[in-house]
């Protein structure tokens, strides 16, 4: 109605339309549905899959193990629409392998403010390194580095408020600010007023003449737990259930490098990316949650571990893309206390994973993937996987980041 009464008004005074009431999508919101399935081998049995030295909540325990034969992977429905001069809004619902609905995303993002600044608040994929704000359908493999899956449970949600400033330079600089509630895996939903997790992150990024462009990047995130729960193995290989009260911190560098002959990305191009995480808890930690045998057990705890992933992607043809990446995760230090005789794991090892894709893109809206993995993520144990993936995108969908 009101874009209606602005048509009339504007057309009796000859006038032309401000560009939100010429938008005729603002009251109809734009709708896209992301279809991701796949056939999975494993050498080994996935229900015994896990990362030795990291402890994991049991939802991300899931998502790290492959799946076997076919099956659904996770499917988007997206919904967005501009809300007035100043807003826009944008909904993604994720329906799991198991049939539940998760929201994936919920926000709403500025578009009226000047001097380059931006606000988002909602639910939104964290700023915390160069891959976590990416969609799934938009990453180069088909799964998550090592070190996003040990190091915050897969990707990294935050529940708050987020702000960017990009500089009046000529080459890109940007600030940025997370205050969220830090429900997510590394921390816990500790019934706290105020903010819970705190992420500050900076990019920086230009072009080196027409063929190539680089962009760094570096963050913290900050976050606490209270009661946190985690499954992990015991020195008698048993699974136990751990909770840990305290801070966690990571720290991440990443970088990109692109390479398409003039800036021609449509015929060949070439992504060499990586990054660098470091994490250190410190807190409390029970050992064995509700134990009936010899009762819980509490000490001071603390972890420093660090992990990084690189890889590279080419497009050597229209549609067709082969790429390679290795990632490892090493723990640096680790305190148990009283709690080393149940749970001390050999500090010197390091899991490792090697991966490679090839991917064939019929347009713009499909793609068709096979990728091989090998992984050493227990002493003693090597496994294979190989992947068949089909992602296929329906309706609108915005532009992906860089």
């Amino acid at each position: 109605m009101i874009r209606i009464a602005f048509m009339v008004l504007a057309a009796w005074a000859g006038m032309s339309l401000p560009v939100w009431a010429q938008n005729t999508s603002s009251s109809n919101p734009s709708v896209s549905l992301i279809l991701n399935g796949a056939y999975g081998h494993s050498k080994l049995d996935p229900t015994t899959h896990r990362i030795t030295g990291f402890a994991l909540p049991a939802e991300a325990l899931d998502e790290l193990r492959p799946q076997r034969g076919f099956n659904l992977g996770e499917s988007e429905l997206g919904i967005s629409a501009q809300i007035d001069p100043r807003f826009k809004g944008r909904m993604t619902l994720a329906v799991t392998t198991e049939g539940t609905v998760e929201i994936e995303e919920a926000l709403v993002q500025s578009t009226g403010l000047s001097n380059g600044h931006r606000v988002k608040f909602g639910r939104y994929l964290s700023a915390m390194g160069y891959l976590n704000a990416q969609h799934a359908h938009a990453w180069d493999f088909a799964d998550l580095p090592l070190v996003h899956q040990a190091f915050m449970g897969g990707q990294y949600k935050q529940d708050g408020l987020q702000w960017r400033w990009l500089a009046p330079t000529d080459q890109l600089l940007e600030l940025g600010v997370e205050l969220g509630k830090g429900a997510a895996y590394p921390g816990s939903d500790g019934n706290r007023n105020g903010a819970g997790a705190h992420t500050l992150f900076v990019n920086w990024g230009g072009d080196w003449g027409r063929s190539q462009s680089w962009l760094f990047g570096a963050s913290v995130l900050n976050t606490q737990a209270t009661a946190m729960e985690t499954s992990q193995l015991d020195v008698d290989e048993v699974d136990v259930t751990n909770a840990f009260t305290g801070r966690t911190r990571i720290w991440s560098l990443s970088g990109v490098w692109k390479w398409s002959p003039n800036g021609n990305a449509t015929q060949r191009h070439f992504k060499l990316q990586g990054e660098y995480f470091r994490r250190q808890s410190d807190g409390d930690l029970t050992y064995d949650v509700g134990s009936q045998s010899q009762g819980e057990q509490t000490d001071r705890f603390s972890q420093a571990a660090s992990g990084w992933y690189a890889q590279g992607v080419y497009q050597f043809a229209p549609g067709w893309r082969v790429g390679i990446r290795n990632d490892q995760l090493r723990l640096d230090d680790t305190q148990w206390g009283s709690l080393a005789s149940a749970l001390q794991v050999a500090d010197h090892f390091k899991p490792e994973r090697h991966s490679l894709m090839l991917d064939h893109s019929p347009s713009e809206f499909s793609r068709f993937r096979l990728q091989l993995s090998q992984d050493r993520l227990q002493p003693g144990l090597s496994n294979q996987v190989l992947l068949l993936q089909y992602t296929l995108s329906l309706g609108a969908h915005a532009a992906h980041s860089y």
